[in-house]
């Protein structure tokens, strides 16, 4: 079983007990960091966000049948008081416990069911070399995204811009572009800067964004297929790669290397995945 497996496994068996990140990732074997963006990659969910909506969901069945005692599915679904419940579930399905309990109809839900895991990971994946990376600034154009929704469809359109944009990058170092992954939080939120490396930022204008990468032990991937197909690489790295290993990744930025062989206009030429890892 890989992380995301194992975190569903175990958040499904006690999804009425206490759960935290923390216990979660003990149990898949990884740390909160890895667990954080592996969850995402394989589920579309952040773990967090999956535990409350498989609890609210939960409750919701059981209003629907009948439950009597509100404060009793409150405090099972880890809610300490029956308005925290009350508010919780509210927001989520845009109604009341109450009604649903009254109409008894969960039709017009969006209801949470157990995810099935069904592998999106790469049948082969060519083994990766380890390499010593020197410490970067990196300074382009920056969007904050979310590992576990659609927001990183965005993430082409925001090329888009950085290569309209970057010739008013100032002191440019090398050809080498870098698509940075960091600031992730245990939500799933990360900041992804499309960028280029520069030798400081004193005269960066204000309209880019920059990020400090420093020197790091990383092991690294080579992706020669489509730039459509990264997010198939990045699951099998982050949820079968990485946990087979053994190897602990590092709470660093992680990143993409497009060098002079990737072609930007028709996504062919292949790029590398940088991933931080500790020792």
């Amino acid at each position: 079983m890989n992380p995301a497996q194992k975190a569903l496994w175990y958040i499904e068996g006690h999804l009425h007990r206490s759960l935290t990140l923390d216990d979660i990732a003990v149990v898949a074997g990884v740390s909160r960091f890895h667990l954080v963006r592996a969850f995402a990659e394989a589920t579309g969910f952040s773990v967090m966000r999956y535990v409350r909506a498989r609890r609210l969901s939960e409750a919701a069945h059981a209003l629907a049948a009948g439950a009597p005692d509100i404060l009793t599915l409150a405090l099972d679904a880890d809610y300490g008081s029956h308005e925290a419940f009350t508010r919780a579930f509210r927001d989520h399905f845009g109604v009341t416990p109450e009604t649903v309990r009254a109409t008894t109809c969960l039709t017009q839900l969006k209801l949470q069911e157990p995810i099935t895991m069904i592998s999106t990971a790469l049948d082969h994946i060519d083994p990766p070399r380890i390499e010593t990376g020197r410490a970067l600034l990196v300074a382009g154009v920056g969007e904050r995204y979310n590992h576990a929704n659609d927001s990183t469809a965005g993430i082409p359109n925001q090329w888009s811009g950085f290569h309209q944009q970057c010739a008013h990058i100032p002191r440019q170092v090398g050809d080498v572009a870098y698509g940075v992954c960091c600031n992730g939080d245990d939500a799933g939120n990360f900041d992804y800067i499309a960028g280029v490396e520069v030798a400081d930022f004193s005269d960066l204008p204000r309209e880019f964004t920059r990020v400090r990468i420093p020197a790091q032990k990383y092991v690294v991937f080579t992706h020669a297929d489509h730039i459509s197909t990264i997010r198939r690489a990045v699951n099998t790295i982050w949820n079968r790669w990485l946990p087979q290993s053994g190897m602990k990744v590092a709470d660093a930025p992680n990143f993409e290397r497009y060098g002079a062989t990737f072609d930007k206009n028709s996504g062919n030429g292949g790029l590398e995945i940088w991933v931080p890892v500790e020792g």
